[in-house]
């Protein structure tokens, strides 16, 4: 039986390191990131092997590529990667035996990969948000260019396309520039507005995510883009053995750090899922006025005397919802009115 190869990958210029399961080294060196190169290098490599890589922008497709012929495709958290080979000498050549060395020893930091199509959908969530982003910077520039020049308008109304082709027609003692500029403006912001929504409309209808958004959405205070958010973000809720450890995923709670039998309890904790995390705030903040439950939550904690500290509450709340009504496959259905049933 022939033994195990394992090999270390890092960054964009893939360096590579190839050892043995003694730790011999049996090949390095360099294969240039492009599908066409990778795979003329995978006929070279001895088999049977398998592979690691620490999590990059790169390492999607990398993953997908190699997956047909290694034994076991392993991603690192990169986070955890850089405390366990912490070095004074780095360079892509040494993270890439540190790797193989961690793969040969099974002490790889594994992360979780989420299935290519749903990180194909995520792909598309991700940059209708930030299509969103950049209509919020239009509309701020429009405001500002009103202020500028001192004109008069109704700050409620100004996105409105009727009212905005009102103003510009109405406006007084304004430079053409000023106009010019805020008719491109707003021609712009049209077109992401546009955009964004055919985003939303494309993966609301896609088959292989349409019905568990349909069941989050029946939890009251739950919209579809945080539906989505969950969903393409989350991938696989199985993967999460409690609702603390999802609660933690999404970036709301603080850090726990204990030295000498004492605990210290920061602001929460920058190790998060950023896209999920911001979701989720915004959502805490409405979701009282729809929800009864979290309202009462919200109330509650708002006795203590801080709103942020409720939003917080409130967001937990949200994740428990959520990872339930995902992980059992059913619609989300109060306590009250199952008793009474």
């Amino acid at each position: 039986m022939k033994s195990m190869h394992y090999i270390g990958f890092h960054k964009k210029m893939i360096a590579f390191c190839i050892k043995s399961k003694d730790g011999r080294i049996i090949d390095h060196g360099i294969v240039t990131a492009n599908r066409q190169s990778l795979l003329e290098w995978v006929q070279t490599v001895p088999q049977p092997w398998m592979v690691a890589m620490e999590a990059t922008l790169f390492t999607g497709w990398i993953y997908d590529l190699l997956r047909p012929y290694a034994t076991a495709t392993k991603v690192a958290h990169p986070q955890m990667l850089k405390a366990i080979t912490a070095a004074k000498k780095k360079n892509d050549a040494a993270d890439a035996e540190k790797i193989a060395d961690l793969l040969r020893v099974d002490l790889i930091p594994e992360c979780y990969m989420a299935p290519t199509e749903l990180r194909e959908l995520r792909r598309i969530l991700r940059y209708r948000n930030y299509i969103v982003r950049m209509a919020v910077k239009e509309k701020n520039k429009i405001s500002g260019l009103l202020m500028e020049v001192g004109a008069i308008y109704a700050k409620r109304r100004l996105h409105g396309k009727r009212y905005f082709h009102q103003l510009l027609d109405t406006i007084e003692d304004v430079p053409k520039s000023v106009i010019d500029m805020l008719t491109l403006s707003r021609s712009n912001l049209e077109l992401f507005m546009a955009v964004q929504k055919k985003l939303v409309t494309a993966l609301r209808a896609n088959p292989l995510i349409r019905d568990r958004v349909k069941r989050l959405m029946t939890i009251p205070g739950i919209g579809e883009v945080t539906a989505l958010t969950w969903v393409l973000e989350v991938g696989e809720p199985e993967r999460f053995a409690s609702i603390r450890k999802a609660v933690s995923y999404c970036g709301l709670c603080a850090a726990q750090k204990q030295s000498a039998g004492k605990e210290y309890r920061g602001p929460i904790s920058k190790k998060r899922n950023k896209h999920l995390q911001t979701m989720l705030v915004e959502a805490a903040k409405l979701a009282p006025h729809w929800n009864p439950q979290l309202a009462e939550i919200y109330k509650k904690e708002l006795t203590k005397g801080h709103r942020n500290r409720a939003t917080l509450a409130v967001a937990r709340k949200l994740v428990a919802y959520l990872l339930c009504v995902d992980k059992s496959k059913q619609v989300f259905q109060l306590r009250v009115e199952a008793e009474a049933a």
